[in-house]
């Protein structure tokens, strides 16, 4: 039985779609092996967002091979799709899949003996017109679903496009097909994941170019018409929503959040700045006031909602002035966390011809504030709810001393570890913050969560 074995980066969506080419793997007979033991194929799948993905690649690839040196090294992916011909110079890969043939894979792979020279199969990203859904599992507890992929907006700083195409979505019918198969598994919760997520069922690029297709004519289906649908389905306790632009968080969608008894009370919804002049450079539709906004409603109805937010810093252009407006607005503002990235110049973006470049030093300085920043914002939020009685979701723990899990709304608890509570929703009392950050939790004698 032949050996295979993955390496992900980037994001949730990422994760999604190399499990379901793990799975292709499986169904041919494949063995699926972690990628730190010895394999016949190594499978990297890279990612755009990363800074240095041509730095990061070469070392997962020396890695493979420093166990493996005979190993098929193939790379799937956005920095694939992006940079193909620098990943095929890179020494040791033998195949380099661009985004209309990664889920193909298994049909370059008839012969695994090592290439002097990488061979390269990839397309046009206009060609990229098809969506294959894809779900992960990373572990027995939950499970990431790709029901949307490709992007429709052109933020100056973002590659994201060009690497996976226009925007795309699954059927509403297929998804709900996915949840029933992932509730079959025993799977407890699912996250939904895309690229531009809320633009699920906006698929107007690819349909401009064939009219007559029957996605056309069909009635156009929603991501509001997409949550109904899969409130209904049983045997999944827990659906959270990963990421979604704040034009397209509609107010009967937070409305609809707030009263389900499956989506859970947690919205990551992207920012980038906190300053108008820097969002209107950036290309992002919508002001600050628009995200002000949200918050304040999804407050209004879920006082205990999460809310985790997306920041640069350091694009071009950005002053001091101009980077203190995003701090103080975040400051200000009722969130629960941040994702700070520091800006990193993109080939084929329009912001890397931009001038009033920010110096590294300055963008590192200014991402160590919001980190700082995001840490406190943190801890007051989990300090709001001790006392409190929340339901968690326990996930297995390598060092079975503590046990780990979310409440529904995002807050990271421990307690002593019990093999029986993996997997299992259950009611704890929050008592303390303890030094790792964490919230320490009682649980509460009551029966599971139903």
């Amino acid at each position: 039985m032949k050996k295979v074995a993955f390496h992900t980066l980037g994001c949730k969506l990422n994760f999604s779609e190399t499990s379901t080419i793990a799975r292709l793997f499986e169904e041919q007979g494949y063995l699926k092996v972690d990628f730190k033991e010895p394999s016949d194929v190594y499978v990297i799948n890279t990612c755009s967002v990363t800074a240095n993905a041509d730095k990061e690649c070469k070392l997962i690839v020396k890695s493979a091979l420093s166990i493996s040196p005979d190993a098929y090294i193939v790379v799937v992916g956005c920095y694939a799709q992006l940079k193909p011909e620098e990943i095929a110079n890179i020494e040791g890969v033998d195949l380099v899949l661009g985004a209309s043939e990664k889920f193909k894979l298994l049909n370059y792979l008839n012969d695994l003996t090592k290439k002097t020279k990488a061979e390269i199969y990839s397309c046009e990203i206009e060609e990229a017109i098809f969506f294959v859904d894809s779900y992960s599992f990373g572990d027995r507890t939950r499970v990431f679903l790709k029901v949307q992929d490709g992007c429709d907006y052109n933020c100056s700083f973002c590659t994201i496009p060009l690497a996976r195409g226009s925007s795309r979505s699954d059927t509403i019918k297929n998804a709900v097909n996915n949840v029933n198969i992932v509730a079959k598994k025993g799977i407890k919760e699912i996250v939904l994941t895309g690229v531009n997520l809320g633009d699920f069922g906006n698929s107007k690029k690819l349909e401009d170019r064939s009219k007559k297709t029957e996605a056309s004519t069909a009635k156009k289906e929603t991501f509001f018409d997409l949550l109904k649908e899969l409130d209904k389905v049983e045997g999944i306790e827990r659906f959270r929503i990963s990421s979604i632009e704040p034009n397209l968080l509609k107010d009967e969608i937070i409305d609809f959040v707030s009263q389900s008894k499956r989506f859970v009370p947690h919205f990551h919804i992207p920012l980038q700045s906190g300053s108008n002049k820097m969002l209107k450079a950036m290309r992002r539709r919508y002001l600050r006031e628009l995200y002000s906004e949200r918050v304040a409603k999804i407050k209004s109805v879920m006082p205990h909602c999460c809310i985790g937010v997306d920041v640069i810093v350091g694009f071009p252009g950005e002053t001091e002035d101009d980077f203190l407006d995003t701090y103080n607005f975040l400051n200000e503002l009722n969130i629960s966390y941040l994702h700070v990235f520091t800006y990193s110049e993109r080939d084929n973006t329009d912001a890397i011809h931009m001038k009033e470049v920010v110096p590294i030093n300055i963008r590192k300085k200014r991402n160590k504030m919001l980190r700082i920043l995001s840490a406190k914002k943190l801890r007051h939020f989990y300090e709001q709810h001790l006392g409190q009685t929340r339901p968690v979701l326990f996930e297995a723990d390598k060092t079975q001393t503590f046990m780990h899990g979310f409440t529904d709304n995002y807050i990271k608890v421990k307690t002593p570890f019990n093999a029986s509570l993996i997997n299992q929703l259950r009611e704890v009392t929050l008592e303390k913050i303890v030094e790792d950050g964490t919230v320490m939790a009682e649980l509460l004698v009551a029966e599971l969560v139903s």
